[in-house]
Formats: C-alpha cells, structure tokens, sequence
C-alpha cells in the first residue's frame, strides 16, 4: 500500500469514528426498534415573501413526523439585504425578524417569535432542526470605506491584472436598527479580504485587498486557482476578531433558539480549518451534540473526500456527484446504465458522511447550479435515496410541494409512500442486485424488531421486467404487493426466501409484506393488582416467544382483553395469551400452543377464553 493510500485510509478511518458522536441516525437499544431517520429542506428559492413559512412548519410539524420525516433544515433565519431576500444575501446575523433593518422587522419567513414557535413546535413532534449558516459573506453594509486594492483574473484569483489603488467599498455595517443589542461588534472593512464592487467608479471586478496579512484565505478550493471568493464582501477568515465574532454567534444562535444542527453555506470558499475549529468550540460552549452538514458542490468526490480528510470528519457532505449521476441518468432517455448509478459518490464511498439528494434550491429552475432532474425520474432517485442503508436522505421542499413559479407540481403523493417504505420497512440486511443496465433491484430482510419490516425494491430508467431476488427466509409464505401502488398484481414468497418481483417501464415499485389487522380476544382473564393480559407468539410481530416484547391487551369489557395487530397475510403462527405484572413475573396458560393462519384480508380475528383451548 503507497503512502497516499495509506493516510486516505487513517483519515477515513478517523472521520468515521468522528462522525459517530455527531451522526443524526438512530441507534437500536435493548428491545427497541430503530428509526430511519430523513431530512426535509424546508424550502425553496422562489417562495412568496409573505412570512408564512414559520407558521407552516409549525402547522406542518406533527403531519411531517408522522410520515417519518426527523430532522428539518430552515433557510437562513437572519436579515438579508430586503425583505425579499432568500437569506443568502446576509446583513444581520443576529437579526432573526426582530429589528426593523433594511426596511422590515420580518424576514421572508417571519418574525423571530415565528421562527422559535416553529423550531418549538418541529421538536415537540419529534423533529430535530437544523439551522442554515452563511458565514462566507455579508451584504447591504450601511456605508463604504476607502480600501487599498487590486485587481484579480476571475478565471485565476491568484493572477494579479492592475496594480493596486484605492477603491471605494460597501463594508461599513453598523446594524442601526439592533445597535448593541445581543453584540457591540462592528464590521469593517479589515475584517473582510475582498469584495466585487468599487462605488467610486460604479465598477463591478473581483478585487484582493491590500494591506499587512491580507490575502486569499488558503487551504480552500482550488478552482479558479483559489476559489475563496464567491460574492459580496469577503470575510477574513485569518482574522482573530472574525473568528471570535463567529464563535460568540454560533453559541448564542444555539442557546436562543435550541437547533439541533447546522446546513454550513459554501464551505469550499471557507478555509478549511476554520469550520472543524468553529464546531467544536460551539459543541462544547452549548454541551450538544450538534449534527453537520457542509454544502461542498462538486461533483468531483475526490475533492469531496480531500475535504473530509483536512476537516478530520467534523461535518457531512452533500452527495453532490449523487445528484449529479441521477441529473445525467433522467436526461439520458432510459440510455444511462444503471449499473453505474452509484459510482464516484459519496453514498457509495463513505455513507456515514453522506446526505444524499436528489435536488435542491441551487439546482432548481432558474438558479446558480440548475440541474434539475427530470419529473419522471424523480421517484426512482427518492427511492434509491429512501429504501437504501446507505446516507443520510435529504427531501426537497421543492418536489414534494411544487415550485409555483415554474408551474411545477408536488410530488408528495409519490413520495409519501417512499417515506413510508424508510419509516416502516426498510431496515435489515441489504443485497444488491444492481446488475442490469436498465432494472437494477435491491432487498432489505428487515428486523425482529420492527414488525413487518423488509422489502424488495426495483427501480427501471428503460422498459419494465422483473427480478428474482432474495428477502430472507423469514418472510416465506409471506404475500408482498407494491406499496406504491403502481402494480397491483402480489409476490407469494417461496420456501426458500425468494420472490419474482416486478417494475413497470421508467418506474419504481418497493414491494412489502402484505398484512392483515387481526384482533385478538380472550374472554375470562381475570387478573390481581398489577397484571395484564399480552399474547405473544413465534413470530417477531407478537415477541418471538419472548415475554418482554409481548403486545398488551386491553381490557375493554373486564374479564375481556382485546389487542389488534398488523400480521402478515398467510402467516401461519403459534401463541398463547399470558399474565405478566409490573415486576415482569409471567403466568402462561396451561393449554398446547394456540394456532392460527392469518387471513389473506385487510382484518381477521381470533377469540377464545383463557386456558380453554
């Protein structure tokens, strides 16, 4: 192994391990079942601005959980330079739509009262929030300054192409409208290393300041020779007074308003030492745990994993080549191969790291990064996105709701089912049967403990087929039908764990386990202080036999104890109905094992009384 090699290999070792403390995904503890977790950007470009979107999310967060969605990303929360602005144009970032500045108090989004009741309301139904961070740039100054500067190749930052003189430059931000109020900090023009605007001469160039110790920040991208510089005035990130200013900001954002973690805006235009630095400081001035995600746009991975490495695994990364691959696949007219879908990104590479995508507001119709993925393939990358182990998942707002401006409709009623599949089904060993350069599959066996859970996934950019593919043996006898209801024909899995699944042309199925809501009654248990009745059985649905994941009953009409609970259709099961109290000591009934073969209908029941057979 060449050296080269080998420090790739300790650096991803050692970001793998980082990330650990920091990952957002779920865990399974002792006799609790595991959650998928998803993401949502809430959010795109061209939203009304009519401060609505705070009160949405609040309005939104109980639904959005309920279909499995666990963390929300909000667009920057702070003052821009109008009203109107997305929030990338930052002014004031410690104006959250308090302050009357830039002729407003609310932002596009709402007030900051809006803001912490939606945050509120997102957590209170189980949502984690993430909070969007602009660190690269500021905009709107109040005045200008006279700076010492010369002139740069926008091709080559590092190419020089006048000598230097005096430019007069919007730097100057004083936050009139907050005065001190939560900081006395004052930016000036020594605090930012260049800007794209010369108000004296009305000229628009890229200019480096001069003076002791300015100059490009390094390490950043190298695109452009040194792609530190992307717009406005350019903060200095060498400078110590920024880089305290940033701290004290990020500390206070997290106690004001609880986020949970951060988007962090083009952080390859930061350098590269500052963010691992900034996150650990505010990790520990806050005491959480605080999720990372950095948008790094190239579709170039290896720069991807450059990054990971020189940040030591701090944050992770948006799956920019992932999206690109599914951007080049929807415009191919079912002549990409699929076969290759996964290749040089970082879903692929290192999934612990990667939040997978499939769009998002910089590629959207109309913006910086367009690349929009065509609306028929669309399903078919969600469910690459969604159903697979590997990723963090990421929805946009976009295409679950639509972009009005562009007369683009929603896709919630094909993505809601997707995000049924990750919330309830796809758990378990993964196989890959991605070997075909249309029809490319792959299988979840599910887990004990997630009832139900296990699927068969099958996805065609070209004509529809099918596949033979493995689901566990587990799951034999088991009827699987398409939950995304674009087949209606069902699977009957053999003896041997295997099924024939199928796809329509240009489409996506996931098939799951049929299952039947069977209502069990025992009549005549009487029981003592502290008992109640449970059944359990030979399946993982009712316990596995194993008395601490029995399914309580509920005793409706005393002595009469009911339960209802989602069985697979055909199954053919064992169980017998016991009493357990609080101190776990168990009274089974004397009778031979009850039997029963769950019905191939939406309901069945079983009634019978206690210890007769």
């Amino acid at each position: 192994m060449n050296n080269v090699k080998k420090v790739w290999l300790y650096y991803s070792i050692i970001a793998t391990l980082v990330i650990s403390f920091f990952t957002p995904f779920s865990t399974a503890q002792a006799n609790t079942a595991p959650i998928n977790e998803t993401m949502m950007q809430y959010f795109e470009w061209d939203l009304p601005n009519d401060g609505t979107l705070w009160t949405k999310v609040k309005n939104e967060a109980a639904n959005l959980s309920s279909l499995g969605i666990t963390a929300l990303w909000l667009p920057p929360a702070y003052k821009g330079t109008s009203q109107s602005d997305v929030g990338y144009g930052v002014y004031d970032l410690y104006d959250l739509g308090e302050f009357n500045q830039k002729g407003t108090i609310r932002t596009k989004y709402g007030t900051k009262t809006q803001y912490i009741q939606a945050i509120q309301a997102a957590k209170a139904a189980g949502m984690q929030v993430y909070a969007d961070v602009v660190f690269n740039h500021k905009a709107g100054a109040d005045g200008t300054e006279f700076v010492d500067a010369v002139e740069v190749d926008p091709s080559n930052r590092n190419q020089e192409t006048s000598g230097t003189y005096q430019i007069q430059a919007w730097t100057k931000f004083d936050f009139p409208g907050r005065g001190n109020t939560y900081s006395s900090f004052k930016w000036r023009w020594y605090h930012f290393d260049g800007t794209d605007w010369d108000e004296s001469r009305k000229l628009n160039r890229i200019y480096k300041f001069r003076s002791t110790g300015k100059a490009w920040d390094w390490e950043v991208d190298t695109e452009n020779g040194n792609y530190d510089y992307l717009m406005f005035a350019d903060l200095d990130m060498d400078h110590p007074e920024v880089v305290t200013e940033l701290k004290n900001w990020g500390t206070w954002y997290v106690n004001t308003t609880n986020i949970d973690g951060f988007r962090l805006d083009a952080v390859k235009h930061i350098k590269y030492s500052f963010f691992p630095d900034w996150l650990t400081y505010v990790r520990n001035q806050t005491g959480k745990n605080l999720f990372a995600v950095g948008e790094f746009w190239s579709y170039d991975v290896n720069k991807l994993h450059n990054y990971i490495t020189k940040t030591n695994g701090s944050m992770s990364l948006f799956d920019a080549p992932l999206h690109n691959n599914f951007y080049t696949a929807s415009k191919s007219s079912g002549y990409f191969d699929m076969r290759y879908l996964l290749n040089n990104t970082l879903m692929k590479d290192q999934p612990s790291l990667a939040v997978t995508l499939v769009d998002n507001h910089d590629t959207q119709p109309g913006q910086s990064l367009q690349s929009w993925v065509e609306p028929w393939f669309k399903p078919l990358a969600y469910a690459f996105i969604l159903t697979r182990q590997e990723g963090y998942p990421c929805v946009f707002y976009g295409d679950y709701y639509g972009i009005p401006k562009y007369n683009i409709p929603g896709l919630k009623s094909k993505i809601d089912p997707l995000l049924i599949a990750r919330r309830d089904y796809a758990y378990g060993t993964q196989r890959d049967y991605i070997d075909h350069q249309d029809i490319i599959g792959w299988t979840r066996e599910g887990i004990d403990t997630k009832p139900n859970s296990g699927l068969a996934a099958l996805i065609t950019d070209g004509p529809g087929g099918s596949k033979w593919m493995y689901v566990g043996k587990k799951h034999a006898g088991k009827v699987f039908y398409d939950l995304t209801g674009n087949r209606s024909d069902t699977v009957t899995i053999n003896a041997d764990g295997w099924g024939e699944f199928k796809v329509n042309g240009g489409s996506v199925s996931i098939w799951v386990a049929k299952t039947s809501n069977v209502t069990f009654t025992v009549n005549n248990a009487t029981t003592t202080s502290g008992q109640n009745v449970y059944v359990v059985a030979n399946i993982p649905e009712l316990g596995n036999w194993n008395t601490a994941n029995a399914i309580k009953m509920n005793p409706s009409s005393y002595p009469t104890w009911k339960a209802t609970i989602a069985l697979p259709q055909g199954k053919a099961i064992e169980f017998k109905f016991i009493k357990k109290d609080q101190a776990g000591n168990v009274i089974w009934e004397s009778t031979s094992n009850r039997t029963y073969t769950v019905p191939f209908s939406s309901t069945g029941s079983y009634t019978a009384s206690w210890n007769v057979p």
